[in-house]
């Protein structure tokens, strides 16, 4: 099919008898497998009462079973993959908000949301893995219903998957994902990777995360490859998986790639019999130092590129070689038009600084039920990422920071991520996250938490004093806290908003 704009269309393009989902100590789901799946899910969530357009919220552990799931409920009605770790009042707010037909569980699986959609009148189906079966295989068990559901397939401009944003400076906002939105991304993804029938992707990113939902386990699907998922990040296990899945590349965010760097010189013979065409980094800026570093560990070249959830994920991306990569930007449009607009939603010259405004068919229609940041999101035409950057004359994009994350220290504009690679040249750190320190006089002042390469310590002055020969004096940070990790939020991402009152114990 030459352009599949829904999930049932996309998984034609795997082979017949071809792995489609792997995972630890089990055989593949192949692709006919997947695709008999779907079709059982949706005969299961039809006894539920619950067809097209049903709105499926799923609460699961990551792994094999989350990614067919993912795929099975997006192929027939409505889903919202939540985060397993939320709490009891997290689950009451997602689950109202989403107005939520249905809560998918796995069997013998303790969770507060269980009780919170008894709560709700929100029925509960089990998921029950298939542990004679393949990777990925599950049966559902729910309450029947005589209500006649809608198993009509859905088609493009239906919902195929809500999630929220992170809400970090305000109340989270419901994102509703097409089934164009989401296969366009796919695809995007596909060919900017030049993925065929034969890769196989590392799954480490969580299954309620745009990343690991479309830039690892979708895209992967659309090509004809196939993902294989590990239970959750664990560096201590990264390299034995990436034994035993035999992949040809894997995707992730820089705290898992520095992570994995730490471990990389105990596990030399993994690394060498590894096979990796690419490496893939995506969700936050990579340091160009963190990008040589796994180059030269790898011996692969590495993608950065630059996602979110209202695009389905992918906006820009590094090409493969023999194209260039430009450590410290995140490559050229691959999928939406992309463009650098003024405060007057005019475009601005190359290497000049603006807001980073995107368009195209992986754009989200709209937030749900949110007229007001509707009207200032999609100002102009554009979708407005609230992302800070510039364009250069190949039409590479650089981020220079999120336009609420950017430091405004008397007046003076500060971008975090050019302190964090300033910091991030001093041998003695190993990680860096600059963030706004509220001040009296100032209204902010620059602040950063790293954490040591060694155990000799880090001298904080010494440090000021480094960056000071790197960076403009009001650019330096006035604090410098020294930890053993920093703290990050559900999807291994660092938020830089609000950072300061999370550490305020040692500020």
């Amino acid at each position: 099919m030459d352009k599949p704009e829904t999930v049932l269309d996309l998984l034609q393009a795997g082979p017949p008898g071809a792995p489609a989902i792997g995972g630890e100590r089990r055989d593949s789901l192949d692709n006919e497998g997947l695709r008999a799946l779907c079709g059982r899910t949706a005969a299961s969530l039809a006894g539920c009462g619950i067809g097209r357009g049903g709105r499926v919220a799923i609460v699961l552990p990551n792994g094999p079973e989350t990614a067919a799931a993912f795929v099975a409920l997006a192929g027939c009605a409505t889903t919202a993959p939540l985060n397993p770790a939320y709490r009891a009042e997290e689950f009451r707010f997602y689950l109202s908000d989403l107005r939520a037909d249905a809560l998918i569980v796995e069997r013998d699986m303790e969770s507060p949301a269980r009780g919170i959609a008894a709560e709700l009148s929100v029925p509960v189906i089990e998921l029950a893995p298939d542990a004679a079966g393949p990777a990925g295989a599950f049966t559902l068990t729910g309450p029947q219903r005589e209500t006649t559901a809608d198993t009509s397939a859905p088609g493009p401009d239906d919902i195929a998957l809500i999630l929220h944003t992170s809400g970090t400076t305000s109340r989270p906002k419901i994102v509703p994902l097409t089934q164009r939105n989401i296969c366009t991304s796919a695809r995007n993804i596909a060919q900017t990777l030049a993925l065929t029938p034969a890769d196989r992707c590392l799954n480490v990113m969580p299954l309620f995360h745009i990343h690991g939902l479309i830039g690892a386990v979708l895209a992967s699907l659309a090509a004809g490859a196939s993902v294989w998922c590990s239970p959750g990040f664990n560096a201590l296990r990264f390299f034995a998986w990436m034994a035993e899945a035999a992949p040809t590349w894997y995707s992730a965010v820089p705290t898992m790639h520095q992570a994995i760097l730490s471990r990389a010189g105990r596990n030399r013979a993994a690394i060498d019999s590894a096979d990796l065409r690419f490496i893939r980094s995506s969700s936050s800026s990579l340091p160009p130092q963190i990008m040589a570093a796994l180059e030269e560990t790898f011996g692969c070249p590495v993608i950065e590129s630059y996602g979110m959830t209202e695009a389905a994920h992918q906006m820009a991306s590094n090409p493969l070689p023999p194209a260039a990569r430009k450590p410290g930007t995140v490559g050229v449009a691959a999928g939406p038009e992309i463009a650098v607009l003024d405060a007057a939603n005019r475009p601005v010259t190359a290497g000049t600084v603006g807001e980073v405004c995107i368009r195209g068919a992986n754009v989200t229609p709209g937030y749900e039920a949110n007229p007001e940041a509707n009207a200032e999101a999609f100002a102009g035409g554009w979708f407005h990422t609230g992302d800070q950057g510039m364009l250069d004359g190949d039409g590479y994009l650089t981020i220079t920071g999120r336009l609420k994350e950017i430091i405004n220290r008397g007046g003076e504009k500060i971008s975090p991520r050019e302190v964090d690679e300033a910091l991030l040249d001093h041998p003695a750190v190993a990680q860096a996250v600059t963030f706004a320190l509220p001040h009296d006089k100032l209204g902010e002042e620059v602040a950063a938490a790293i954490v040591p390469a060694g155990k000799d310590g880090v001298d904080e002055r010494a440090l000021r004093n480094f960056v000071a020969r790197r960076l403009a004096d009001f650019k330096v940070p006035r604090r410098i806290i020294v930890l053993e990790e920093i703290p990050k939020g559900a999807t291994g991402k660092v938020q830089r908003i609000g950072l300061h009152e999370k550490l305020a114990q040692f500020l």
